[in-house]
């Protein structure tokens, strides 16, 4: 596009599309007498979304420049967060519910509706990524439309200026002295006890302070930008982990988001709770409600790293790597993960003891113990009888239809439906079995399941954290913090002073805050004598 680009009289060749000369302030478009203030924003720059328009990258380039466009994804962002809080997200719904029927049964229509539009596990659903990533395009290409062309104009112009650039300043003033030498010599001086960069040509000023003030909505982006490059991190595997880990006494467990490279064990689960006679605690534990307040929970942990390749259909061999006490706020820490200690559950169920009695005589023909987290299928007893397991409910209730079902796959309501066989009955008898609940559902049966004993464990809830987009944040935040402080307390301040004959001319800008500049225009004026500039806004 280079024979599009426009020369100005001072010979500075300009880019296509340029309001001002970057060089010398002359307005290249429109009428360059005219009284009308020039539009000082982006000082006339050539912004490439204001001057090509007409290629696809143009249009998609134009697109995401417009504020109005990041303004709106903005929006859609908020409202789309705001809509994933109305149900919970799947990731909080029961563990062995189906997100296909939970919504549905739980919320009815709407709830059908919230997981058929992919708002059930929204924050890592592919189009609010995108709409991240449409947004972090809008920064970028919003701050490079901007900020080239003004560190261009601001970095190219001179001390001289047009004389219409003078005039169509907001402030603009003439004073007619006799030893103008003398009296440049002060306004010099004066300045740059102000702080003010003075630079000086053939005897005119261009006094200039806190231009990297400019810059700071664009240190603003860089740091927005940082923050959701760090957002989006969080859902690329390994870089951020936040899962929960119950794990019981005496009972080893892969640790989730190692990739079962690492495994713990519980060696024991301690809690120590306060002294309800003791007088200090006394009020706060009554006050509470509770009969026992914890004073320390601790698991005595026991961390394992898987040696070799694992062959499936074999257990892992482990390496023991370190025994830690878990405790709240004491965390066990290795190789960038860290194991909280968050809850506790006391005395649940581990397994069930039940026998299998003739009615009619009242003995039994055989015992079974049920593992209640990994029940097996059948269950051989003596003398041709056995026990099939054809359904089990871990948290056991009745749904809204009057069908089995069960909360979670914690065993806190436990309860089965067995098939009884024996020599008498080769196709079994069906019975449901519960915590004091012993039904037959198909009829009465010649054997019942009788209850005999239980065993339980102490279990430990804890979380297991690591975040390597901590630092990605950290910085994002801190950069953004820096531009905001750096746009918000300095003002980009500068003015020209031109010498024309017996005349001093007085010419003034700033981004933000006039009245400031104004007062100190004011204290410039007094100590060098010149006349105080006009503001011509109010004038016009």
């Amino acid at each position: 596009m280079s024979d599009k680009n426009i020369t100005c009289e001072c010979g500075h060749i300009n880019p296509y599309g340029t309001e001002i000369c970057e060089v010398c302030g002359k307005p290249l478009q429109g009428d360059s007498e005219s009284n009308k203030l020039l539009n000082m924003r982006y000082e006339g720059s050539a912004r490439r979304s204001q001057t090509y328009k007409t290629t696809i990258i143009d249009k998609i380039w134009n697109f995401f420049s417009s504020v109005k466009v990041g303004i709106w994804i903005i929006v859609l962002l908020l409202v789309a967060s705001a809509v994933g809080t109305i149900f919970p997200q799947e990731m909080y719904i029961p563990p062995l519910s189906d997100p296909t029927v939970y919504y549905e049964e739980q919320y009815g229509i709407l709830g059908q509706l919230y997981f058929d539009l992919g708002f059930h596990n929204l924050y890592g659903s592919w189009w609010y990524m995108l709409l991240i990533a449409a947004l972090g395009l809008s920064l970028i290409v919003a701050s490079l439309d901007r900020f080239v062309p003004l560190y261009r104009a601001l970095k190219k112009q001179r001390v001289v200026r047009h004389e219409s650039f003078m005039k169509r300043q907001k402030y603009f003033g003439i004073t007619e002295l006799v030893n103008n030498k003398a009296e440049l010599s002060t306004v010099k001086e004066v300045l740059q006890k102000k702080r003010y960069n003075v630079k000086e040509e053939d005897g005119h000023l261009f006094a200039e302070k806190n231009r990297f003030s400019r810059w700071g909505p664009y240190v603003n982006h860089i740091g927005l930008i940082l923050f959701l490059i760090g957002g989006m991190l969080r859902f690329f595997p390994g870089m951020y982990v936040d899962e929960v880990l119950w794990l019981r006494e005496g009972e080893t467990e892969k640790i989730k988001g190692t990739e079962e490279a690492y495994y713990l064990q519980s060696d024991g689960f301690i809690l120590e709770t306060y002294d309800n006679n003791d007088a200090k605690f006394k009020d706060a534990i009554e006050a509470s409600g509770q009969e026992a307040v914890a004073k320390n929970y601790q698991t005595d942990a026991v961390l394992y790293k898987q040696v070799g390749e694992r062959i499936a259909g074999t257990d892992p061999e482990l390496e023991k790597i370190k025994e830690h006490p878990i405790q709240v706020n004491k965390p066990l820490k290795f190789d960038g993960y860290a194991i909280y200690q968050v809850d506790y559950k006391l005395n649940e169920l581990q397994s069930m003891t039940f026998t299998m009695d003739n009615k009619e005589t009242d003995k039994p023909v055989g015992e079974l113990t049920v593992n209640l987290y990994n029940p097996e299928k059948e269950y051989e007893l003596n003398d041709g009888y056995r026990v099939e397991v054809m359904d089990y409910f871990p948290d056991f209730e009745f749904n809204d239809k009057g069908e089995p079902t069960t909360k979670s796959k914690v065993p806190n309501n436990p309860a089965f439906i067995l098939n009884m066989i024996s020599p008498e009955h080769p196709d079994g008898e069906v019975a449901f079995v519960a915590i004091k609940q012993n039904l037959e559902p198909l009829g009465e049966n010649d054997y019942k399941m009788s209850f005999q004993n239980v065993d339980t464990k102490n279990v430990s809830g804890l979380v297991v954290r690591k975040d390597n987009t901590l630092w990605i944040l950290a910085i994002g935040g801190a950069i953004f913090m820096i531009g905001v402080i750096q746009g918000m307390y300095w003002n980009h301040r500068r003015i020209w002073v031109l010498r024309k004959d017996n005349e001093i001319w007085l010419a003034c800008h700033t981004n933000k805050n006039w009245y400031g500049l104004k007062r100190e225009l004011e204290s410039v004026t007094d100590q060098t004598g010149l006349h105080m500039p006009l503001d011509q806004s109010e004038q016009k």
